[in-house]
């Protein structure tokens, strides 16, 4: 008979087949044996204590209960619709609700049965409930799979449980696979490093973590696989960067010469700050290595990036180079265009904006002056990436809100030399350290983390529902002053109409408030169509309106510098990013600006935490950090990032210490060994070139 081991398929372990891997393979993507041991518990319960009906309290997090199931009922029709189950043992009966899985329920719940039940007790007008509890028929003759105190819970589904694979049946299934595959289990860690680091086998770790005996073993193989999942991923995108660095040559910038000079000497318009200084020092060397660049410039809003991008383009025009920056909509672009010409002069360098409402005669001229040289610099949107754009010879590329842009389009840039040019990617997005050296293992990070000199703090307040009139009156003085107003609404895709409604019922109560002919009012909402949202944007921007509303979030960067106040109607349905990203749309004049965030009366303790934090602080790179701990590492920079941040075990908010510790292991496994030569590096070589080629669409920043 065949050996398995973790690569076979799923349906050949007993007790599995078919029907069952089917199943397994759409709800929770196991497709092979190893799959299913990776499907780590997601808690753990004591099975050898159990409590009586009348000792159960809202303040236990579980309670496992011994009773016969005596009623169980339907009740409620369409969305209200539960089942509802009553549980009775010798010192009284306790109900329990199910709002899922109803028909499930009541063709496998049996009445007058004895059941162990195991769920959170909630306390509901004065009596003790508990919803969808888990529940077991009582077999007193079952024998126990490992420690009875720490038990492991499952994820499951509906569709899982109709084949008996409930977090019971999924813990038998696991019991079988370690009987199985374990003896032969292979640790890809070298003895050496799991010395070094008192990490315990793969093997102990793989049993640890499904069976523990005892909390310290549960620890040590918590511990060894979350290195385990770090190491690899580090390894990886280090790797990566290496052979980036050795095989991909890159234009060397030896000259600073009169273009970087003359703006620096006679243009900038205030000095660098010192975080700007080190920043264009680190491109300095970074053009000068023969390697070609690959470096994420990361500041808050208002930190100065684009000056240094502009810098950097420069020291490319003085040494031969063309340079581009790749913005994702057009008023960005637009945007950078009018910010650079008016940085530069007109004297200084050619610049040209190429975006897609370019005149097909304007595109023609530009087309040309890019392949005889004479433009220096070209700012614009996707356009730039069209195979029609040839430059004589591009030097270097700066890319704006790296996020919005998918990598196979940044690729198409750097097939636009032989030679690839310079990658600078700038994002307003800080991102907490963890995650940087984690999404962005590959890329040499920057940050800009301070502001310029005078840039005045912007100071934001929370005002609930019924100072609202508060709010009113400060508006009011504000437009006296002279000043604008952005009211932002939240845009939630499931309930665009319920979005609508609100904005209307807001710009209702707005223009009884600020009526015409003394006010005027701008709004710009998605289901707008594009002409009439850059004519409604532009006459804000012109100062034609003193107040905007807006439900679409107000375009990345666009820059109004008279607009200090920004309002944001129902704050608490807003990620703490996109909170900081709104609030930065103000504070861009000489004047002192406002946020102000808007909520209900009843706010969730995470959107508590959320509106504290942005009342706090303004340092975005802090309100990441707040933004890692409550929603985790997904969608922290606004998009996925490709699957690197599907972690299975290890937690970039709460395990930093180790990710430091292991990525400091494989830069000294790199430092001593660059191409993993020696005898103990070669099953991780092994490891690395056995998963795909290691130079891959994520070289390209």
């Amino acid at each position: 008979m065949a050996v398995l081991t973790a690569i076979t398929p799923i349906e050949y372990l007993k007790g599995v087949g078919p029907q069952k891997a089917d199943v397994l393979k759409k709800e929770l993507q196991i497709f092979t044996i190893g799959d299913l041991l990776q499907l780590y518990p997601f808690r753990y319960v004591d099975r050898t204590q159990f409590f009586k009906i009348r000792q159960l309290d809202a303040s236990l997090l579980g309670a496992q209960v011994l009773g016969r199931l005596i009623r169980l009922q339907e009740v409620g029709e369409k969305r209200a619709k539960r089942l509802v189950g009553l549980l009775k043992d010798e010192t009284g009966t306790v109900e329990l609700v199910w709002f899922q899985q109803i028909a499930w329920l009541k063709k496998t719940l049996q009445l007058n049965a004895v059941y162990v039940m195991y769920g959170k007790p909630t306390s509901f007008n004065d009596a003790i409930s508990i919803t969808h509890p888990e529940m077991e028929l009582y077999q007193s003759s079952e024998k126990k799979i490992g420690n009875q105190t720490l038990q492991p819970v499952y994820t499951s589904t509906e569709k899982l449980k109709k084949f008996n694979l409930d977090t019971k049946g999924l813990q038998k299934l696991v019991a079988q696979a370690l009987e199985t595959v374990l003896p032969n289990w292979e640790d890809d860690l070298p003895a050496g490093l799991r010395q070094k680091h008192h990490l315990i086998s793969a093997r102990e770790a793989i049993l640890g973590i499904h069976f523990p005996t005892d909390q310290t073993a549960y620890e040590t193989a918590s511990r060894r696989l979350k290195f385990d999942e770090l190491f690899w991923l580090q390894l990886r995108l280090l790797r990566n960067k290496q052979l980036n660095t050795k095989k991909y040559r890159g234009h060397r910038f030896t000259q600073v010469g009169d273009h970087f000079n003359t703006f620096f000497n006679n243009r900038l318009p205030f000095p660098l700050t010192g975080a700007q200084k080190r920043v264009m020092k680190e491109i300095r060397i970074d053009t000068n290595t023969g390697a070609q660049m690959n470096r994420l410039v990361q500041g808050d809003v208002g930190s100065g990036k684009t000056v240094v991008a502009l810098m950097a383009m420069l020291l490319a025009i003085d040494n031969g180079f063309q340079a581009c920056m790749m913005a994702p909509t057009e008023i960005l672009a637009t945007q950078h265009y009018h910010g650079v010409k008016e940085l530069l002069g007109e004297d200084l360098c050619q610049v040209a904006l190429l975006t897609g409402s370019t005149s097909t005669k304007e595109r023609r001229r530009i087309h040309e002056q890019l392949e005889d040289g004479s433009l220096d610099i070209l700012i614009g949107t996707h356009a730039l990436i069209e195979d029609k754009v040839k430059f004589k010879n591009i030097g270097f590329v700066v890319i704006d809100e790296q996020h919005r842009f998918g990598v196979e389009q940044r690729a198409k840039l750097w097939r636009k030399n032989t030679i690839p040019p310079h990658m600078l990617v700038m994002t307003a997005t800080p991102i907490p350290r963890t995650l940087a050296m984690t999404m962005y293992g590959d890329l040499d990070i920057s940050a800009i983390d301070e502001l310029p000199a005078g840039r005045k703090p912007i100071k934001t307040v929370h005002f609930f529902e019924n100072q609202r009139l508060r709010a009113f009156g400060f508006m009011r003085e504000e437009i006296q002053k002279g000043r604008q107003i952005y009211i932002v609404y939240p845009l939630i895709k499931e309930s665009e109409k319920l979005d609508l409604l609100h904005l209307e019922a807001g710009l209702e109560s707005l223009m009884r408030e600020f009526p015409l002919p003394n006010y005027r009012i701008s709004v710009v909402h998605g289901k707008m169509p594009i002409k009439d949202k850059n004519f409604e944007m532009q006459r804000f921007v012109k100062g034609e309106t003193q107040i905007m509303v807006a439900t679409t979030v107000i375009e990345v960067g666009v820059n109004v510098p008279n607009a200090s106040v920004m309002i944001i109607e129902n704050s608490e349905r807003f990620g703490l990013s996109q909170l900081h990203q709104l609030r930065g749309r103000v504070g861009r004049g000489a004047e002192r600006s406002f946020c102000i965030l808007m909520s209900s009366n009843k706010l969730s303790k995470d959107g508590r935490k959320r509106l504290e934090t942005m009342v706090e602080t303004n340092d975005g790179f802090k309100i990441a950090e707040v933004d890692l701990q409550l929603r985790g590492p997904g969608d922290i920079s606004g998009t996925q990032q490709s699957g690197i941040l599907e972690m299975k075990i290890a937690n970039l908010s709460t395990d930093q210490a180790l990710l430091t510790e292991v990525r400091e292991t494989v830069i000294d496994i790199f430092l001593q060994d660059p191409e993993l030569q020696l005898p103990e590096h070669q099953p991780l070589l092994q490891k690395l070139t056995h998963k795909g080629p290691a130079i891959a669409w994520d070289k390209i920043s």
